[in-house]
């Protein structure tokens, strides 16, 4: 495979059951194969993405001591700042060329995961960048939401098995800054190669190329999407949970040629995590004599713990 397809929601939104199970089919193909696919008619409209690049590049054009106000200790850089080269891929200790920011789930006080997570960091120079980042953050859910209900129906499972896992999900909204690299990297690119940590990531058409997706001959292909597309991969927990039927496929942001080292490059993708009490044991419907179960039973907050200590982000 040497292009990403591309599917369309509205497929799936549609009252015709045929355009349903088209969408159902393409969007299973796709992520059985090489695990990413460019998505149509999801729910983000230009004008949100057009304020939410600005305020992006606004938070991150503010001076280092400003920015390093936000960076919270002791929270394993779930919520607000995270400094240039603190985060690394597993098995890697050169830290990637980026630096990002966290938004995290909106829970009202009296959730169950009201003490589990972090507050949000509310940035005071620009309140336009709090605002627009909670309304694409809940866009991008909603979309989120559709895509696994599909996924649902290709597993065997009810359409609505997902719904209460995401419910008040764990997920992240991650505006990233590559910025211009200025000396020639000894050892790092913009982002090493590496799988999500999480069920599945939706990814707005970045700012530039630089996204490369590994496919099963293991080559490199250029993961570009459409201005109108998102793009959107399988996580390793959602790989684990159906024992590889859905593939979690390794990418990676390579730094660009010399002669674009001067310029900055964002990216803003979105990891939609389930609740940690989720069970990540591997599903039954999924094991078969061909495919014998290659997972031991987990949860999806103890995954994320070991996960973010392979990175870097928190101690052991």
């Amino acid at each position: 495979m040497q292009k990403i397809p591309s599917v369309d929601l509205r497929d799936f939104l549609s009252d015709d059951p045929v355009r349903k199970q088209k969408f159902v089919n393409e969007i299973g193909k796709a992520y059985s194969d090489i695990g990413f696919v460019a998505l149509k008619g999801h729910f983000l409209d230009d004008r949100l993405v057009g304020e939410l690049y600005s305020e992006v590049r606004n938070f991150f054009s503010l001076p280092v001591e400003t920015k390093l106000k936000y960076e919270i200790p002791g929270i394993g850089g779930q919520r607000g700042y995270v400094s240039f080269g603190k985060e690394h891929a597993k098995g890697r200790s050169a830290g990637d060329l980026k630096e990002f920011w966290h938004f995290g789930q909106y829970v009202e006080k009296d959730s169950k995961y009201a003490d589990e997570y972090p507050d949000n960091v509310e940035v005071a120079e620009l309140p336009k960048f709090n605002s627009t980042g909670k309304e694409a953050y809940q866009m991008l859910e909603k979309t989120g939401i559709y895509v696994l209900r599909a996924l649902a129906l290709y597993l065997g499972l009810d359409e609505f098995y997902f719904d209460n896992y995401i419910k008040e999900g764990n997920s992240i909204l991650r505006p990233i800054h590559y910025p211009p690299i200025t000396d020639e990297p000894k050892d790092a690119v913009r982002a090493a190669a590496h799988g999500d940590i999480n069920l599945i990531t939706l990814l707005m058409g970045a700012q530039g190329k630089g996204l490369q997706v590994q496919n099963h001959n293991g080559e490199w292909i250029d993961a570009m999407a459409e201005p109108d597309e998102l793009m959107i991969n399988v996580g390793d927990m959602l790989s684990r949970h159906t024992n590889n039927k859905l593939k979690s496929t390794i990418h990676q942001v390579v730094n660009p040629p010399r002669e674009l080292w001067g310029n900055s490059r964002y990216s803003i993708p979105f990891f939609m995590h389930p609740v940690s009490d989720m069970r990540l044991d591997v599903l039954e419907n999924c094991i078969d004599e061909k495919n014998p179960k290659l997972y031991d039973d987990i949860s999806a907050g103890e995954f994320l713990h070991e996960r973010l200590v392979d990175l870097g982000l928190i101690k052991k």
